[in-house]
């Protein structure tokens, strides 16, 4: 016997994952829709021994494809022809969901109404009759509550029990259905046929609504309360700087960076060193000791080392979305967001862009517009990440130690000042005539369903594992290589390898900046594979043995000791931090922006519309000061 294949599809935050979850654990598989980036989740169960495929269609309030989401809606079933389809509709919010019902019923797509948060509809006085709403629509309704195991396993019972084909139309769903086919053909122009068409649709729930769903007076929910502090004035915008400054200091501070500190000690301390010694013990050549413990092992492990502060940083932000909070985000930021030519939405992304790129890149898969997700990706690059933070640490402990704060501070309001602008440049350029839209829904406050947070943030999570130990290990072994060698073979003199010559080469393009030395040349290169290479990359070059990102002021005093104090000018310093704070994103978010927009045109426009930039503006800035005396 086949599997018994279920869809299950509804409007956003109306629990629909939640139940996926519950019903399908641990047994899902994660990928991207053919052709859109949207996220495609399928799982597999069995229940009275038949196996069921559960797939979660993307959260959508139509299937007018507008949207990726409503794209792939509307082409899956044009496509498929699963078992069931189950519309997981929310109780609380009844008349707003039936439209996507509606709108599938249309289509012919028979369906099971599954009515989920039926303890919230209680508590706002929504009372509905199982029954009456069955026979309204002529077909099965069920009930669940989201977060209850127990609730949401019965569904399985329905789906395998169920005969969809028992069931058929009531009088007032064929009459609607007939009066929609008499609309399509009436000759009317099409903007006039949708009007009626939403009209008619609307009237019909108004219909449902009277026959099956009671109403009561309610007074101010928890909600409306909540909203009226945390989404409303000025002070929503203070508590939500709090909120994300609290967020920050889990991810960055208190949890992910003393794990990520951990965990890169041992790569660095205990791995690395146990990997020499045994392969010393065993024989190997020395070569291929220093491939895996100076190339592999530290390489991959300066990215793996990051991986808890991924994960903790995904899992605070799943934690807030699940709350209802990130909606009230992206509606607070909205106002300020349009005027760089995006959406609130956008902010979301962004923020992430301060942790970390990759996981800001595939966050704007979130937004509901081409334009906004192509500027979002595009203007991410010129965020603080946190890859950055040790270079301008480094220089300005090393050059402006009485102002080192006041420096970082400058630097990373300049990143913010430059994606602003260029967002708006982008807008009204490359996207110029692409309209933003801002149509969302403020889901009620709830707690979060932990078993939901646990695994969205592994998804993500797992994403960039992947993504980041594939090419970072590929990249390790290539700068091993380039600085280990040259035309004639293995070489202990590092100004005579193949780093060097491209450090040469690449040097010559900043000599109007005023830092064109190779080892300077070098460290911008390295970068790119990954931007915690250019402080290691300079002390290994200047000849500094130890260089702690930890300890910047330190790491400084140890490079001023050393020629690079001689080399840098505290102007060609700052000129350096500017051009390391813009230019390129590293490889694996350039990989990223690749799979998400799924152009390797794209790709290389982030490249070079960067790099530029960046050399622009440490170009103004090296050639400024010195007009201005500063040299």
């Amino acid at each position: 016997m086949s599997a018994l294949s279920v869809a299950l599809t509804g409007n956003p935050n109306t629990g629909k994952s939640t139940i996926f979850n519950e019903l399908t654990g641990a047994r899902q598989k994660i990928g991207n829709w053919p052709g859109v980036t949207v996220d495609k989740k399928v799982g597999m169960i069995e229940h009275n021994g038949r196996k069921i495929s559960v797939i979660d269609l993307p959260g959508t309030y139509s299937i007018n494809a507008r949207s990726q989401e409503e794209q792939v809606v509307a082409d899956y079933f044009k496509e498929n022809k699963p078992d069931v389809v189950v519309d997981i509709v929310d109780a609380a919010n009844i008349s707003r969901n039936l439209f996507l019902t509606v709108q599938l019923m249309e289509n012919g797509i028979p369906l099971i109404i599954n009515l989920n948060m039926m303890d919230e509809a209680k508590r706002h006085g929504i009372k509905i009759d199982m029954q009456k709403l069955e026979d309204a629509f002529g077909m099965p309704v069920t009930n669940t509550i989201g977060k209850s195991n127990a609730s949401v396993r019965t569904l399985l019972d329905v789906f395998t029990n169920t005969r969809l084909s028992n069931y058929k139309p009531s009088k007032i769903i064929s009459d609607h259905i007939e009066k929609i086919h008499a609309l399509q053909h009436s000759g009317l122009s099409a903007e006039k046929i949708d009007e009626e068409i939403i009209s008619a649709r609307y009237d019909l729930i108004d219909k449902i609504m009277a026959q099956a769903v009671t109403v009561s007076a309610a007074g101010k929910t928890f909600t409306e309360k909540l909203d009226s502090f945390l989404a409303n004035g000025v002070t929503s915008l203070l508590l939500m700087v709090a909120i994300f400054y609290l967020m920050f200091q889990i991810s960055f501070n208190w949890i992910g960076q003393p794990l990520a500190d951990e965990l890169g000690g041992f790569f660095e301390e205990t791995l690395a060193p146990a990997a020499a010694d045994a392969m010393a013990d065993a024989g190997v050549a020395d070569w291929m000791q220093s491939l895996v413990s100076d190339g592999i092992i530290t390489g991959v492990g300066a990215v793996l080392s990051f991986v808890p502060l991924i994960f903790t940083l995904f899992l605070c932000l799943s934690f807030l979305d699940g709350t209802g909070y990130m909606a009230r985000v992206a509606f607070i930021m909205d106002p300020i967001m349009r005027r760089a030519g995006l959406s609130g939405k956008s902010i979301m992304p962004l923020v992430m862009g301060f942790g970390c790129g990759v996981p800001a890149i595939m966050g704007a898969r979130a937004l509901d517009t081409n334009k906004d997700r192509m500027i979002t990706i595009l203007v991410t690059p010129f965020l603080t990440c946190n890859a950055k933070v040790p270079i301008l640490m480094l220089f300005a402990f090393m050059f402006f130690p009485d102002n080192a704060a006041n420096i970082v501070f400058v630097m990373y309001f300049l990143g913010i000042a430059v994606a602003v602008l260029m967002a708006k440049i982008l807008n009204a350029t490359t996207f110029k005539g692409e309209e933003s839209t801002f149509l969302l829904e403020l889901p009620p406050y709830r707690l979060p369903d932990i078993k939901t947070v646990l695994l969205e943030a592994w998804d993500k999570g797992k994403g960039y594992l992947i993504k980041a130990g594939t090419i970072i290990f590929a990249m390790s072994v290539l700068i091993w290589f380039l600085s280990n060698f040259n035309s004639d073979g293995m070489t202990e003199d590092m100004d005579q390898s193949y780093l060097a010559s491209i450090g040469s080469a690449a040097s010559t393009v900043f000599a109007p900046q005023g830092f064109d030395t190779w080892e300077s040349g070098a460290a911008v290169v390295t970068g790119v594979l990954a931007k915690e290479a250019v402080v290691s990359t300079l002390g290994i070059l200047y000849g500094a043995d130890e260089i702690d990102p930890d300890e910047a002021e330190n790491s400084a005093q140890a490079l001023l000791s050393t020629t690079m104090g001689g080399v840098f000018t505290p102007l060609a310093a700052i000129a350096f931090m500017v051009f390391t704070q813009l230019y390129s994103p590293c490889v694996t978010a350039l990989g990223t922006i690749k799979k998400e927009t799924q152009s390797w045109k794209w790709m290389a426009f982030a490249f070079f519309y960067t790099c530029a930039v960046a050399w622009v503006a440490s170009l103004i800035v090296y050639q400024g000061g010195k007009l201005l005396g500063f040299e």
